[in-house]
Parts: C-alpha cells; structure tokens; sequence
C-alpha cells in the first residue's frame, strides 16, 4: 500500500494526516512533493500526523529529515505527531527522536507552535 495524505488546517497550524508507508519511491516522493507545496504557499507551521503510518524504512527516514530541514531552512517548523510505537522505536534507535518535536496529543502539538 502506497502513501496517502489528507492536508487540514488547525487554528494556523497546517496539519498532514499520512497513512500508509514512507518507503524508497513513490511514499517518500509524495511527502517530499506535498512539504515543498506547503512551503510555496506560505504555510510554515506543519505537523505531520503518523498516526495511520506503519512502515518506514531507511529512505524515508531520509525524507523526513529532509522535510524537516527544508521546514526549518524556509524558516518554520515541523513537528511529529502520533508515532506508531514501530516508528517511535525506529527514531529512538536513529537517535532522530532528538532532532524532530515530537508530541502525542493534537492539541498540544497545534498550542506549541510560537
């Protein structure tokens, strides 16, 4: 099953709601595609909701740091949201649990942003 994406928005906050997996190819191509339109749009508070996301592998990975980066070099922010417990373990043992903003609740997440 490919990535799919609903994109909503939260008191300013643009939130994407993925499903699905983040892989090598067509998964991690989408979010990177749907960040770079966000971003075009002026939109730079983002929250990605993993909620529905059961794989990820070393590609995409990949791709959410590059979201991030691009986020934060466009002058935003992004934040996780919902990690599945499989994916909170892989960015535990990647250590990019340091890196990324990480929150469980929705609320929380959208009243974080400055």
């Amino acid at each position: 099953m490919s990535m799919k994406f609903t994109t909503r928005e939260v008191g300013g906050v643009t939130i994407v709601d993925l499903s699905g997996k983040i892989t090598l190819g067509e998964g991690g191509l989408t979010l990177r595609e749907e960040v770079h339109k966000l971003l075009a749009e002026g939109k730079k508070k983002i929250v990605l909701n993993l909620a529905e996301v059961n794989y990820i592998d070393s590609s995409g990975l990949g791709e959410l740091v590059s979201a991030y980066t691009g986020v934060k070099n466009a002058g935003g922010e992004l934040k996780l949201l919902n990690l599945t417990s499989k994916v909170r373990d892989l960015l535990v043992i990647t250590k990019l649990v340091t890196v990324f903003d990480v929150k469980d609740d929705e609320a929380a997440a959208v009243s974080s942003f400055a």
